[in-house]
């Protein structure tokens, strides 16, 4: 299926099933509300599901998308772009926190090429989705041609639908490129009509001279979509996002219309976030925020979504770090809702 069909015929999470959620939270043995914020993530993943009670997600999938920028010749980052290419190896061979996180959670991970631009054809286990070698430098022209973006999307909307087939029953977002806080930035600020310079954060780290150039980077890129008038959000991010982004949307169309949870780590997945509810806005229902990174636009971005964070680690990695930490938490959530006993199954008295 195509990702602009699929845009479609997703349809919002069942409101039936989250207010059963909510009244059977009410009649566990504990206080109302004592899960807190626990009990909202089970009522939400109890409107995701076709069946109530909701199965406890047991399959959790990362999928790390990584593709290198041509805006680092702005002088945004110290950071060499082969660094990409290395932790695309280094994610394959075991090596990176992601890997460490997800044998600790029981997740499986998917590294996907969608836009390196570095050869790893050769790498043993990459799942081989390349658009191009990076994209252009979105300070002076398009990041991408409209049908470039559109086959990112695609790939990414596949990547989804494969792992949902072989079982995955919880979509967690991943992303690595050098770089890529720049367009995510770009994107968020456009879209919630943020400054810029209220928008866009350190990264990796950068002083204040990368920082300043940073800005300037995205402030032209606004400059130049404004002149073209530009109203398609996926448009929008051809103009000036990143090869990864837009697989990251194509993975948030599919989860949605899939009906499977997808958790979205930091600033780069909050824009591929806002990006898909820009183009489908049902899709809402179907994010949960990880964490909140320690990214600026992070914060905006999920305000604008009306999402609250499972986290608060102040991190700013990537990878799907932070959003595969909440894996535990969000599985807990359910177990507690599936499992837990009533206060008349358990012969429990009531206040």
């Amino acid at each position: 299926m195509n990702f602009r069909e699929a845009m479609g015929l997703i349809e919002p999470p069942s409101a039936v099933n989250f207010d059963k959620g909510l009244e059977r939270q009410k009649v566990l043995t504990k206080p109302a509300g004592a899960l807190g914020f626990l009990e909202t993530i089970s009522a939400q993943i109890s409107a995701i599901s076709t069946e109530f009670p909701p199965r406890v997600p047991s399959s959790p999938v990362v999928c790390v998308f990584a593709s290198d920028h041509g805006v680092i010749e702005e002088g945004i980052t110290p950071w060499p772009q082969e660094v990409t290419t290395q932790m695309v190896a280094n994610f394959l061979n075991g090596g990176a926190a992601i890997n460490a996180i997800a044998k600790q959670v029981g997740a499986v991970i998917q590294v996907i090429d969608i836009g390196v631009a570095g050869d790893t054809s050769g790498y043993a286990g990459i799942v081989n989705k390349k658009i191009r070698r990076g994209t252009d430098n979105l300070a002076k022209k398009p990041a991408m041609t409209l049908d470039e973006v559109e086959r990112a999307v695609q790939a990414g909307f596949d990547v989804a639908n494969s792992v949902i087939d072989a079982g995955c029953d919880l979509l967690v977002i991943g992303d690595m490129g050098i770089g890529n806080t720049t367009p995510s930035a770009a994107l968020i600020s456009w879209f919630v009509k943020s400054p810029v310079d209220e928008t866009t954060g350190r990264g990796t780290g950068i002083d204040d001279l990368h920082l300043a150039l940073k800005v300037k980077a995205i402030e032209s890129a606004h400059a130049r979509t404004r002149e073209g008038s530009l109203s398609d959000p996926i448009e929008v991010l051809a103009s000036m996002g990143g090869l990864e982004i837009a697989g990251m949307v194509g993975l948030i169309l599919a989860g949605s219309l899939r009906r499977v949870p997808v958790v979205l780590d930091g600033v780069i997945a909050d824009a591929a976030a806002v990006v898909a509810c820009e183009t489908a806005p049902e899709v809402r229902g179907y994010l949960i925020a990880g964490h909140l990174s320690q990214e600026p636009g992070a914060k905006k971005a999920l305000d604008f979504l009306g999402l609250k964070p499972v986290l608060v680690l102040d991190l700013r990695l990537g990878e799907g770090t932070g959003a595969c930490l909440s894996v535990p938490i969000i599985q807990s959530a359910v177990r507690t809702l599936v499992e837990m006993a009533t206060f008349d199954s358990a012969g429990v008295s009531e206040a």
